[in-house]
């Protein structure tokens, strides 16, 4: 019994290496088919993960991948969660620019005249 490597519930460790909030956002992320164990698609978060798994799920507006380091037994400070695991997200893809914020009913004028928008005659 000890050769078998140690594994743990996925659920229990992204709440444990600190990307959700609570256990049960880690269950849902993963009911809901959102998470990947070495590009392949799991949809219970009883599923287990061992040292050396790549996880791929969406966090936020962008999707993470980190792969597992070691399984932790508790949920504890922020720099111990890190050790848990390696990002491998990668930083070249761009984040969308929204072109600053909505124009003002004086900006869009403006706009419709340089355009020579025909609903101004």
């Amino acid at each position: 019994m000890a050769d078998a490597p140690a594994r743990l519930r996925v659920d229990k460790w992204l709440w444990f290496a600190r990307f959700f909030k609570s256990r049960t956002l880690a269950a849902a992320q993963v009911s809901g088919g959102h998470l990947r164990i070495d590009g392949e698609r799991v949809s219970k978060p009883s599923e287990t993960v061992s040292p050396g798994d790549v996880l791929t799920f969406p966090q936020g507006s962008r999707v993470r991948v980190v792969r597992i380091l070691a399984l932790g037994d508790r949920r504890g400070p922020a720099p111990e969660a890190q050790a848990l695991y390696e990002d491998l997200t990668p930083d070249s893809l761009p984040e969308a620019e929204s072109g600053g914020p909505r124009p003002t009913k004086r900006d869009r004028r403006a706009i419709d005249a340089l355009k020579g928008d025909p609903a101004d005659d």
